[in-house]
């Protein structure tokens, strides 16, 4: 047994040893809305900005790695308070809501290389994962208190350009509540949505 967990952690101390790590900008859009606890307010989507810094530690040969960033990302969502008299009384009607957060997405990654050369101009990869992003404020939103943070899981897949530029799309959805209305403390929202973005990495 012991023989087999030091074989194991030479393998994986020989593949980490050997893995490259890749770290670059990134930017992007998305489209998001809350999904609320119970189906009392009207929501919409609206779109918002990701910018920051991504990297990307990969193992040579066999396709799989690590995805790591810290970025910062807006979302933004239309909920229309005046349909009830709880928040309409207060002068509350159709918001537009802008969430701040700073976000640090973990992702496992694979990228698809034996192209038989092709792979150095267009390489398909995916990627899954938590995103854990702490709120920073939101606009328009007296009516909301908003938790230290949340957790979101993202699934996507893109293409890396040229060995140095990725363009990726996805989903994202919540796993924790982003917000909760002040004045009814069980009604609370998570986040999810649709995002595109690009990142060149060095």
């Amino acid at each position: 047994m012991r023989r087999i967990l030091l074989t194991l952690l030479l393998a994986v101390t020989t593949l980490t040893l050997s893995a490259e790590f890749r770290w670059g900008p990134t930017v992007g859009v998305n489209v998001s809305t809350l999904s609320w606890k119970q189906d009392l307010v009207e929501t919409h989507c609206l779109p918002g900005a990701t910018a920051g810094l991504q990297g990307e530690l990969m193992i040579p040969g066999i396709g799989f790695g690590i995805g790591v960033g810290l970025q910062y990302q807006m979302n933004s969502t239309s909920v229309n308070f005046g349909e009830r008299p709880v928040w309409s009384t207060d002068g509350f009607g159709k918001e537009s809501l802008r969430f701040h957060t700073l976000q640090i997405p973990l992702q496992l990654r694979f990228k698809y290389t034996r192209l038989q050369g092709l792979e150095t101009t267009i390489a398909p990869f995916a990627f899954a994962g938590p995103t854990f992003s702490f709120n920073l404020g939101c606009s328009n939103g007296k009516m909301l208190d908003l938790p230290a943070g949340t957790v979101d899981i993202q699934v996507g897949a893109g293409a890396e350009l040229i060995q140095h530029l990725q363009i990726f799309g996805g989903y994202y959805w919540g796993v924790s509540y982003q917000c909760v209305t002040v004045k009814l403390d069980n009604f609370s929202a998570r986040p999810q949505g649709w995002f595109v973005g690009a990142a060149w990495l060095f």
